[in-house]
């Protein structure tokens, strides 16, 4: 009887060492592993554009478009594993951009670049809805961590003065509130120059789509 004991005292010493050891070990691994994850997304890199025409690279080859020619200058930096989501929509104003933020969401991107507005100022929308509709798409981008910038338009000035400065001071106004990168206009070099657009005048051709890449490029990098 007594040996029982014994024997059963030991087997439940052994058990608890046992386990012990297992809890460890499988601690250790857990940890590697989450180590191994960290590594793993250091370089994975998801850019979320959510824009219009001039987004969406009407009128140009998908692979012509400035988001996926960022996405190509990305990878020549040295990010190996980086993945544009082009969110354009021909003729999209900003009413329903953070709907379409939030649809997008389910992709976990870590960059916005917010380039909505144009259509707004060309069909002279409301600014004070404009510039809601953009501030709720930026709140909701921030509230999910991502880094955010805000691309700048601007419009003819046969729009009159009071408009078109307006809508010019919509977006410098919204980045400062959110404190987040602004491009003072996503068309520098390409608006109104005749060599770098399509017949429209309005469109960016392949080469118009190459220099709004060198010029979105470097804000990207720096949220990276």
């Amino acid at each position: 009887m007594m040996q029982s004991r014994w024997i059963y005292s030991r087997k439940r010493k052994h058990r608890k060492w046992l386990y012990g050891v297992t809890a460890g070990i499988c601690l250790w691994l857990a940890l590697g592993l989450v180590h191994f994850q960290t590594e793993v997304r250091a370089d994975d890199i998801r850019v979320l554009f959510l824009g219009d025409s001039l987004t969406a690279g009407l009128g140009v080859e998908k692979d012509q478009a400035y988001p996926a020619l960022v996405g190509e200058g990305l990878k020549q930096q040295g990010y190996t594993d980086v993945t544009i989501i082009n969110g354009g929509i021909s003729g999209a104003t900003t009413a329903g951009a953070a709907s379409r933020l939030k649809w997008h969401l389910a992709a976990t991107p870590h960059v916005l670049v917010l380039a909505l507005g144009a259509n707004d100022g060309l069909r002279g929308l409301s600014l004070d809805n404009m510039a809601e509709n953009l501030d709720d798409a930026i709140a909701l981008a921030l509230e999910n961590n991502l880094c955010v910038i805000l691309a700048g338009m601007e419009i003819p000035p046969n729009y009159g003065p009071d408009y078109t400065g307006q809508f010019r001071k919509t977006f410098k106004d919204l980045a400062e509130k959110h404190q987040i990168r602004l491009i003072p206009f996503l068309l520098d070099k390409v608006g109104g120059v005749a060599s770098m657009n399509q017949m429209d005048r309005i469109h960016p051709n392949a080469a118009g789509h190459q220099q709004i890449a060198r010029t979105v490029l470097p804000y990207i990098q720096e949220c990276l």
